[in-house]
């Protein structure tokens, strides 16, 4: 069963500490200042094996966690945090994330007044899994910071800021597993991109049939919840190489290319229906994650909306 959980109008930092704990990580709370707990805010929902929420204090306060069992990486939307894990200190404004190791005791030693932060919590064994798929080289480890100013960083930032504006306020979407795992797994696929860096510039292309591999397995399965990283492990290449090779054969990404057979099926099943149905069924049943993004690239192609198509009223 999958959770959400929202809090605001605390009327005690006891009360705090419990909620956030259960929602995110446990930890030590104390705050800074003589403010009350009052203007701390909270919002939470569980994606699979990871979870994100959107965390504010409202006063200055000090944090210590262990962090057990998952990463824990902190994007302040406003104000700051200072964080020191063993001798290193990071202090992350809105343009940064702070990284957060498993098991490993960080302590925020200001968390600031105006901070306000998503946080991303994601298993520890999962986020390793996917970056030996993703970067195929294992043993590798994520820095203690992210710079999301500009490229995959940004790209980065922009997603984890749409996926949670659905998660956290979208009950449609928490009802479904599958969506769930796949908005982690992309998740997690594009915060491996971001962090780590380019070991693949410069290098050959792959060759063809490998990128008609991931293309055939695209083709026989469009539904599956498919990741860049499990198509990666597929052909073994890392998710670059594989990016490298569909832009250069098929004239997209991966999941550009995904997402356009998900589209065909979906036209293809609306244009034949001769029972009873429903966009959102239809295009569940092809693993179509975001409704309103999905309504748009498919006028984009075919000219109509999905509901005309439907009804019968494409020209």
């Amino acid at each position: 069963m999958r959770e959400q959980l929202v809090g605001s109008g605390f009327t005690d930092w006891d009360e705090v500490h419990e909620v956030v704990a259960d929602a995110y990580f446990p930890h030590d709370l104390r705050p800074l200042s003589r403010d009350d707990a009052a203007r701390s805010s909270l919002e939470s929902t569980e994606l699979g094996p990871s979870r994100l929420a959107r965390i504010g204090f409202g006063a200055a306060v000090s944090i210590e966690s262990d962090h057990p069992g998952a990463y824990g990486i902190n994007i302040p939307l406003a104000g700051h945090i200072v964080s020191v894990t063993g001798a290193r200190e990071v202090t992350s404004t809105p343009g940064f994330a702070t990284i957060c190791p498993p098991d490993t005791r960080t302590v925020i030693t200001d968390w600031s007044s105006s901070c306000e932060i998503i946080g991303f919590k994601v298993e520890r064994d999962y986020l390793q899994r996917e970056m030996d798929r993703v970067l195929a080289r294992p043993g590798r480890q994520l820095p203690r910071q992210l710079d999301l100013r500009s490229g995959a960083g940004a790209e980065w930032l922009g997603f984890v800021r749409s996926v949670a504006d659905q998660a956290l306020h979208n009950s449609i979407l928490l009802q479904s597993d599958q969506v769930s795992r796949q908005l982690c797994g992309a998740l997690t696929t594009a915060l491996v991109l971001a962090a780590m860096p380019d070991d693949d510039a410069g290098a050959s292309g792959i060759r063809p049939r490998i990128v008609k591999r991931v293309v055939d397995a695209i083709q026989q399965d469009p539904a599956r919840p498919w990741t860049a990283g499990e198509m990666a492990e597929l052909v073994d290449v890392s998710v670059r190489r594989m990016q490298q090779g569909f832009r250069e054969y098929v004239g997209m990404t991966p999941m550009e290319y995904l997402s356009d057979v998900r589209l065909e099926r979906v036209h293809a099943d609306l244009t034949a229906s001769v029972s009873p149905t429903t966009v959102s069924d239809v295009a569940s049943r092809w693993g179509v994650m975001h409704t309103g993004r999905f309504a748009a690239a498919y006028r984009r192609k075919y000219g109509v909306t999905p509901s005309d198509t439907l009804r019968g009223g494409e020209s």
